[in-house]
């Protein structure tokens, strides 16, 4: 049996750019800041990214720190991104994602040092939102449905 699992997430765009996004039961409200034209209800889409990246690092860091024998007794990451808006507005030929992120681990533990960093780099190594956007990923368009 093959461990391809495919996750599904959908979007509706709302009055002006707030978009109720769902997947599975849950929904969330995203929406830009009141200076890029929202009302300001929710992250924007690139801030809900850089969460997702600190959010998939805590989970995996959860997960593994036993398997490192590292005794996690609190771990949190901040995520900070550049993105030049020129790209977005299509002012500039840049691109308009990112093109730097960084994060930094709190990491509340009596472990000694040399296992967390062993713990940190396979956390690293094994973050699939991490993966996702450091390496190419083959997306597409799959259709387009008119709809009257």
């Amino acid at each position: 049996m093959a461990a391809l699992q495919t996750f599904k997430a959908s979007a509706q765009l709302q009055d002006g750019v707030q978009v109720k996004a769902t997947a599975r039961q849950f929904e969330m409200i995203i929406d830009e800041p009141k200076s890029l034209g929202g009302t300001d209800t929710g992250m924007n889409p690139v801030e809900a990214l850089l969460a997702s990246l600190g959010a998939c690092q805590s989970i995996v860091a959860r997960v593994y720190a036993p398997k490192f024998g590292v005794n996690l007794q609190g771990f949190s990451v901040d995520v900070e991104g550049d993105l030049d808006l020129d790209g977005f507005f299509n002012r500039s030929e840049v691109r308009p994602g990112y093109s730097d992120i960084r994060y930094t681990f709190r990491i509340k533990t009596d472990s000694p040092q040399d296992k967390v960093e062993a713990f940190v780099s396979f956390l690293e190594s094994k973050c699939p939102v991490g993966d996702t956007i450091a390496n190419p990923v083959n997306m597409k368009l799959d259709r387009i449905i008119i709809e009257e």
